[in-house]
């Protein structure tokens, strides 16, 4: 057990998973970088990576999205996320995005429809409790996928 991160149980059977993720961007656009931080039971995993050339809105849907890639069977999963735009987006806005062709209330095309999309993919397969933490509040849990996002950042600064 870490200190000062919340446990999860899973009372369904399905395993319980804690995970935090974050994204990171220098510039907007720029290089940018995601993190994961995931924890079931005792054991713990830590993913990053980025891109070239990306936005931070990118980077938060791509962590998400890597970080439930990784389950390898349906959980029960709590997602802290310091991006109200990853919650909001896929707590409220989706189901009007979907109901309209995945079109705004502008009748625009949504922005990286194409990351909530497969979001709303991957997620479909667990059951989550989407909660946003702020940011660079002294969150252990945030502040170490902030930590990874930054690497990711560094790596694809790298490339």
């Amino acid at each position: 057990m870490t200190p000062g991160i919340p446990s999860i149980d899973a009372p369904s059977g399905r395993s319980g998973v804690l995970i935090y993720t974050d994204g990171a961007c220098k510039g907007n656009p720029g290089p940018g970088g995601w993190g994961v931080w995931l924890r079931s039971g005792d054991h713990t995993r830590e993913l990053f990576g980025g891109d070239e050339l990306t936005t931070n809105q990118r980077m938060e849907l791509t962590a998400a999205i890597e970080a439930l890639r990784v389950l390898n069977r349906p959980c029960d999963v709590v997602l802290y996320s310091d991006s109200r735009y990853l919650i909001d987006g896929i707590t409220k806005w989706i189901h009007g995005w979907k109901k309209n062709g995945w079109k705004n209330t502008a009748k625009q095309p949504v922005k990286n429809d194409d990351l909530w999309r497969t979001l709303d993919e991957v997620a479909a397969r667990h059951r989550i409790d989407w909660r946003w933490v702020k940011g660079h509040a002294g969150d252990e849990g945030n502040e170490r996928a902030d930590t990874l996002a930054n690497q990711g950042v560094a790596q694809a600064m790298e490339s």
